[in-house]
């Protein structure tokens, strides 16, 4: 200890560090009073250290005298090629004394500290958000200055972190290295991949705080709470409608401009939404991956699973407010608003009926074209109309499902149940 004395006299009195000569306790001394008296004339940075600034300046420069004998890379400071050396040689000597992780950088060690400690030390001067490391700051800014200097050699598309740009390339590539152990399912980027491991391990981290509802990543958390707030920050400039995603404006633009980018292979059909291809794919490989726990049905789309549960939960939550009567899907709410409004838009082009369905108006064409595509597979009989066959089946079976509550007589089809209880009402 007396030796270190004599050796490194100069001690500092805010962390304890000694030095040899007392100019470089002095050097030292302006990293805890952070002065910068050295700036850089040419972008303005400043430096506490001359040292520092010269170094930076190589930066300008594009001097690069220290090269890696590996892989032949070349670095403006030899500080910098010791770092990318620990790249080769998989050293880490640095280790997080709480919970062991090891860095090959001391600085990378520090900054890693602030998850332990909460430390957010940079803060920006815009908008006042703080950081853990200097990087995510500079990376922060480039929001207030819309700074996009890493643009693509194929496409032209430019980016404010050229991280980004690595992560774009792969769009013109189609390289995928990351992939699934579990489906086999690639991704161009490892982010992706993980965001995907979250859908076998059913993993939901991010809570909403108003509803309770979880979700799988935070972007699908921030878009529900839209819900809740009512927020839609998004408008089309053509027809004024707004919408709380931008993907769904992007989606709503197709209406206005007639195009369908998204095409099935199979049979090519187009469609304007990714969401209607990938639900239309599932008639052609017969898929039904969600699954109703009270019956066991299948079905291809989850919200076809929702809507089947309404039939066990009895919930109908859409009303007429002309009437009363409630449904259980929105969709049938506005097929009986016609009833009140009359409304027929669909008409036919042979005998001139009309109709407020278009379904109903397909089923009735069937009149004039003869065609009956549902057969009874124990008689053979024919009919236009699938509930049609399905009610004669009952002829076979001898179903009775509609019984009358004050005699218990019991019918086939519901209309002889109602036609029935005249004899009752009179």
């Amino acid at each position: 200890m007396q030796a270190n004395m004599r050796d490194k006299p100069h001690s500092c009195e805010e962390c304890g560090s000694s030095f040899a000569r007392k100019s470089h306790l002095l050097s030292h001394m302006k990293t805890h009073t952070r002065e910068k008296l050295h700036s850089c004339e040419l972008c303005g940075s400043s430096f506490a250290l001359k040292s520092h600034l010269l170094s930076h300046m190589t930066v300008h420069m594009g001097d690069k005298p220290h090269s890696c004998e590996v892989c032949g890379s070349s670095f403006a400071r030899k500080s910098t090629l010791l770092n990318h050396m620990t790249a080769h040689t998989g050293e880490k000597p640095h280790s997080c004394e709480i919970c062991g992780s090891s860095f090959a950088q001391k600085s990378t060690l520090l900054s890693h500290m602030t998850t332990h400690t909460g430390e957010k030390p940079h803060s920006c001067e815009v908008c006042g958000s703080s950081f853990e490391w200097k990087s995510r700051l500079l990376r922060h800014m480039t929001k207030h200055t819309g700074e996009k200097p890493h643009s693509c050699e194929v496409c032209g598309s430019s980016f404010a972190q050229k991280s980004d740009l690595l992560s774009h390339m792969k769009t013109h590539t189609g390289e995928k290295p990351y992939s699934c152990e579990i489906c086999c399912s690639s991704f161009a980027q490892k982010s992706n991949l993980l965001r995907h491991m979250k859908i076998h391990t059913g993993e939901k981290p991010h809570s909403c705080e108003v509803c309770g509802s979880s979700f799988a990543q935070k972007s699908h958390l921030l878009t529900h709470i839209k819900t809740h707030t009512g927020e839609k920050p998004h408008s089309c400039k053509l027809c004024g409608s707004s919408f709380a995603q931008k993907s769904t404006l992007l989606s709503h633009m197709t209406t206005h401009t007639g195009e369908k980018p998204h095409s099935c292979e199979v049979c090519g059909s187009s469609f304007e939404w990714k969401s209607r291809l990938l639900r239309h794919m599932t008639k052609h490989t017969g898929e039904k991956p969600h699954s109703c726990e009270v019956c066991g049905s299948s079905f291809a789309q989850k919200s076809d699973l929702l809507s089947h549960m309404k039939t066990h939960t009895g919930e109908k939550p859409y009303s007429c407010e002309i009437c009363c009567s409630s449904f259980a899907w929105k969709s049938d709410l506005l097929r009986h608003i016609k009833i009140h409004t009359g409304d027929k838009p669909h008409s036919c082009e042979v005998c001139g009926s009309s109709f407020a369905q278009k379904s109903n108006l397909l089923r009735h064409m069937k009149i004039h074209t003869g065609e009956k595509p549902h057969s009874c597979e124990v008689c053979g009989s024919s009919f236009a109309q699938k509930s049609h066959l399905l009610t004669h089946i009952k002829t076979h079976t001898g179903e009775k499902p509609h019984s009358c509550e004050i005699c218990g007589s019991s019918f086939a089809r519901k209309s002889h149940l109602l036609t029935h209880m005249y004899t009752h009402t009179g």
